[in-house]
């Protein structure tokens, strides 16, 4: 079996995010899960930049448009915030598309929406 990449650090956001969902359950909206996932960070000395700001290159020019990734963490890891019934393909197409341009190799997606927490690991 092949060994998970950066599997401690993955551990230590699951962790914070778990707790997060533990203490507010569902419903809420996804904003209120972020704010509360950047001060489980703080709290457990996770390092991270919220809503990272990422710019596209084509060729010789910079797009006009860019990527904000809810939270990298770690310094090399893209962590999404979700509040939906599932994971969904779009999801995923969403963080595969952060790993590209930030030159990261993994995504976590955490969805709060569930009366269990979910997750999804996204490796490029």
């Amino acid at each position: 079996m092949t060994d998970l990449i950066y599997k401690d650090e993955s551990y230590q956001i699951i962790g914070a995010c778990m707790e997060v969902h533990s203490i507010l359950g569902r419903g809420f909206l996804e904003i209120v899960y972020k704010d509360a996932l950047e001060h489980e960070f703080k709290l457990r000395n996770i390092p991270f930049e919220r809503e990272k700001e990422y710019k596209i290159s084509y060729k010789s020019i910079v797009l006009a448009r860019t990527y904000i990734a809810d939270f990298i963490v770690f310094d090399k890891i893209i962590s999404e915030a979700k509040c939906q019934k599932g994971i969904l393909d779009e999801h995923y197409k969403q963080v595969i598309n952060y790993l590209a341009v930030s030159k990261c190799k993994l995504g976590i997606i955490a969805n709060f929406s569930n009366d269990s927490f979910e997750s999804k690991r996204v490796v490029l």
